[in-house]
């Protein structure tokens, strides 16, 4: 769920791929100009979620040039649409629980299922989610747990809860990283202390930053993204990330392994959504219908490392993939995770913690 989203310069997608590869029909996605610029299709996304391969598929059926632009947290999307800035985009895909703050804000359009190819493909559990039941704002576009990546040939035992961390924090000194993001971070604190991520209790989230506090001065950074390369490079030894991410880098050096705290950790769901301000309302509706297909989303979350919602897509995936637990953990694991949920008014009490934390 950065700097792990950094702005994507210069990917656009082309029109002269064949079509005759995809396997699915052009009628099913292919948009009219009835609404906004119908050749073009701006998306606001996360780092990891589109490459030139889907975005050169997409314009090859569509005849549309897709431009992405990316954010670090879902705060900061929110915090640009609340600012006026997201008018261009007719498509962002925030989590789960910022689904429901969206919705709350009236940010969101509700989908029109009768122009929708696919929703039948899902898991069952994403066919109606507790986030958004029956689907009436949001289609999972991914899914995922946050966890521990480390260097197995420095850390000969493994962190198998995250009070290894403090436990270890001389060690590990200005060689770990957390995530950039108040929620993740507070929220795996809280539930390392017994507690909810989804705490409203002041106290509790109180006793979460100032177990932070004393891990504070042995954190590289608070970072959601540059973590990747310094992993790689040697210059970090451990790093809070989301198994989307770690599924990848784990690719380049099979050194590198990911854990999910034994204590629990998040449950997270990404979304695609469409904004009340979309221009190419057309053009959005399009996109999901190809994000849909069974075909497409299969080769996305091959090529991607990333989970796939799509029943249907997860069939189609090799064997080898399906039984990676990284990216499908068995439901021993999961039982312990929990989905971050919006807290009301102690957003401001989380807020003002993180901010004493990552200014100081």
């Amino acid at each position: 769920m950065t700097n792990r989203r950094k702005f994507l310069r210069g990917i656009t997608a082309i029109s002269s791929l064949s079509l005759a590869s995809c396997g699915w029909k052009l009628a099913d996605v292919r948009a009219s100009s009835s609404s906004g610029r119908s050749d073009q299709l701006y998306l606001y996304t996360w780092t990891q979620y589109s490459d030139q391969k889907l975005l050169q598929t997409f314009s090859a059926q569509t005849g549309m040039k897709a431009l992405v632009d990316v954010y670090d947290s879902n705060e900061v999307m929110l915090a640009k649409l609340l600012a006026g800035g997201g008018g261009t985009y007719s498509l962002i895909y925030p989590s789960d629980y910022m689904v429901q703050k969206m919705v709350e804000r009236n940010l969101l359009s509700e989908l029109k299922h009768d122009r929708l190819v696919g929703l039948d493909n899902l898991f069952p559990q994403f066919q109606n989610p507790s986030y958004d039941p029956k689907n009436r704002y949001s289609i999972p576009f991914n899914w995922g747990t946050t966890g521990l990546i480390y260097n197995s040939e420095i850390l000969k035992e493994a962190p198998e809860d995250w009070e290894y961390l403090w436990r270890n924090q001389k060690f590990l000194s200005k060689r770990i990283t957390l995530l950039n993001d108040v929620r993740e971070v507070m929220g795996a604190v809280l539930r390392m202390l017994g507690y909810s991520y989804n705490s409203q209790n002041e106290a509790q989230i109180k006793q979460a930053y100032e177990k932070l506090s004393t891990l504070k001065p042995a954190i590289a950074a608070f970072d959601t993204d540059a973590w990747r390369n310094q992993i790689l490079a040697g210059d970090l030894v451990l790093a809070m990330c989301y198994s989307a991410d770690a599924t990848k880098v784990i690719k380049e050096n099979p050194k590198l392994k990911y854990v999910i705290p034994r204590s629990g950790s998040s449950l997270w769901t990404d979304t695609i959504v469409i904004p009340k301000s979309a221009p190419n309302l057309d053009g959005a509706y399009a996109w999901i219908n190809f994000i849909l297909q069974p075909e497409v989303a299969a080769a996305t979350s091959e090529r991607l490392k990333i989970s796939t919602p799509n029943n249907a897509a997860f069939e189609q995936l090799p064997k080898q993939i399906k039984s990676n637990e990284n990216l499908y953990p068995p439901s021993s694991i999961l039982d312990k995770c929990e989905r971050i949920s919006p807290v009301g008014p102690f957003e401001e009490v989380y807020e003002r913690y993180w901010t004493q934390l990552t200014s100081s």
